[in-house]
């Protein structure tokens, strides 16, 4: 397998949010913009596997400002990890208006996908490169989120018997 850095599997896309995504105060809907975030993740994710993805987690996201309707969402997705068979994908949304041309950051999240072969069975992927400061932060940050998933998942079993 051919090791990739995040700008061959980086995706941007953008969306104008219309009165059939929002609320009845004009605000997009939050399980709107987290489809939005699961598939621009999973382009991403695509991207750097060039097969099917799964998504296994995703990470707490809070909103921090609304997208209103007439804005034009803008999605912006990289891998900051990668495991064996997983990876972790990072997408920052942002709103803009149209008029004024405001970009104003609203949330991010980290999201895992699983990559899978024809047979819906984990696939190994291509290792990461990190050619830079940002990737390899972005890497050590990731390591650490997958670590305290793992230690939670255990917990979590432990609690259960």
């Amino acid at each position: 397998m051919e090791p990739k850095t995040p700008a061959q599997s980086a995706v941007t896309m953008a969306h104008l949010i219309l009165p059939s995504d929002a609320n009845p105060a004009g605000n997009c809907h939050g399980g709107v913009v987290l489809k939005y975030i699961d598939t621009c993740g999973s382009i991403a994710a695509q991207r750097h596997c060039r097969r099917s993805v799964v998504t296994a987690s995703l990470d707490r996201t809070d909103f921090l400002a609304p997208v209103h309707v007439g804005e034009m969402v803008i999605l912006k997705a990289s891998l900051n990890f990668v495991g064996r068979t997983s990876m972790e994908v990072g997408v920052r949304v942002e709103a803009e208006n149209l008029i004024t041309g405001e970009v104003r950051h609203t949330n991010s999240a980290y999201l895992t996908y699983v990559c899978l072969d024809e047979n819906g069975r984990p696939q190994p992927v291509p290792p990461l490169v990190l050619d830079n400061d940002v990737d390899k932060r972005r890497n050590n940050e990731a390591a650490m989120r997958r670590q305290a998933r793992h230690e939670a998942i255990a917990r979590e079993k432990q609690g259960r018997e």
